[in-house]
């Protein structure tokens, strides 16, 4: 109940009083109680947010590329509301400096989808721009609905939904082709029969379609710098003198050699030295940073945690399996969109930020993030940084 409730019943109980002096003190007091009921909810404190929302927060770890304020509510006529959300795909293109080609693609795949239009209903769960999912990790609800998140989702896929720039030679592929493989749709002739339509709102929009660009967003557009990745207190990010580099690791059925600046020895070493009292409070919603400078690394160069599990090569994930070897990465779904990762100690432990204190690092069981924030187990990877520096 709003202020307006409450005025509107004050204004019709001070009509009825008329009637008489019974009524008038009973609408009174009944005015008084509703009141006092709007008080006492304004002045209830709210929950606390979950630890569960654990996001990396440091420097390339924040916010995604566009923020809400980059995509304002498109208003008007279907077609004004059309030419606002062109324009914000675009200039999400242009901040992840993809070419024209990729704004035609994904304005073929939203007009498909949802008429160009920021639907907040759909197949299912499918709500947005592009009908994306909430049950399939997309985003929350309220994520997706941003165009500006969504249009990033679709350049550069979301948890473990691959994007535009993960399928291969897609700049110089039939761009409906390149919409299916993405969104993977049940009738995939149909992103191409947009494409002239597409052209000609482009235009009406003054967007580019013919402006160059990278065949892939940049790496990282704001990663984590050689000063902030680790704790200060720690000592240096890189691996100490005489630390074993790099080394192999197996997963039972394959070997690889790693390029770590650490082992995983070494890494698993690092982490629990820097875990329970040795922990300082730096790690706030940064774990992806704490694995990354685990294994020696100044940065992962990957924002979210839950997007480094696409980043690494196919290969070497194992989803859902609960029997990774010591040294592996393991992943969760928090229903928030950077999810969380931590190192695998063995024995059924891990060291991680947040679950037991936020902000410093302890050793806790693999499971705790199920139990205490109702996460959903990714699964894990080999403890690799395609894009660490």
């Amino acid at each position: 109940m709003d202020q307006r409730d409450v005025t509107q019943i004050a204004m019709q109980a001070a009509g009825a009083v008329k009637k008489g002096a019974a009524l008038k003190y009973g609408a009174v007091i009944g005015v008084l109680f509703l009141i006092g009921l709007m008080l006492m909810g304004a002045l209830t404190p709210l929950p606390t947010a979950s630890a569960s929302g654990c996001e990396d927060t440091g420097p390339g770890t924040g916010a995604s590329v566009p923020d809400p304020g980059d995509s304002p509510p498109a208003t008007g006529s279907v077609r004004a509301q059309q030419l606002t959300n062109a324009k914000t795909i675009d200039k999400v293109a242009q901040k992840l400096e993809l070419p024209g080609q990729a704004t035609l693609i994904a304005l073929m795949t939203a007009m498909q989808e949802s008429t160009l239009m920021n639907l907040d209903y759909g197949d299912r769960d499918s709500i947005g721009l592009f009908q994306q999912r909430p049950s399939m990790n997309w985003g929350t609800k309220q994520q997706i609905m941003n165009p500006a998140y969504s249009a990033e989702s679709f350049y550069k896929g979301r948890g473990t939904n691959k994007g535009l720039i993960s399928i291969k030679n897609w700049q110089n592929r039939p761009p409906g082709d390149v919409a299916q493989d993405v969104q993977g749709s049940a009738h995939p002739k149909l992103y191409a029969g947009h494409e002239t339509a597409m052209r000609k709102l482009a235009k009406d929009a003054d967007i580019d379609l013919s402006r160059a660009g990278s065949a892939t967003a940049p790496e990282s557009t704001d990663t984590e710098t050689a000063e902030t990745a680790a704790p200060v207190k720690c000592g240096v990010v890189g691996p100490e003198p005489g630390a074993g580099k790099g080394g192999t690791f197996t997963d039972g059925t394959a070997t690889w050699k790693l390029d770590n600046p650490r082992s995983v020895k070494d890494a698993i070493a690092w982490a629990r030295s820097n875990s329970g009292i040795g922990s300082s409070d730096v790690w706030l919603q940064r774990c992806l940073a704490f694995v990354a400078a685990a294994y020696g690394w100044n940065y992962s160069g990957v924002r979210y945690a839950i997007d480094h599990y696409t980043v690494v090569p196919a290969s070497m994930r194992h989803d859902k399996d609960r029997n990774p070897p010591p040294g592996a990465l393991m992943y969760w779904d928090t229903g928030h969109v950077a999810g969380h990762i931590a190192v695998y100690l063995g024995n059924g432990q891990v060291a991680s930020n947040d679950i037991s204190r936020p902000g410093y690092i302890d050793i806790v069981s693999a499971d705790a993030f199920e139990k205490k924030w109702r996460a959903k187990y990714v699964g894990w990877t080999v403890p690799v940084f395609p894009r660490g520096g």
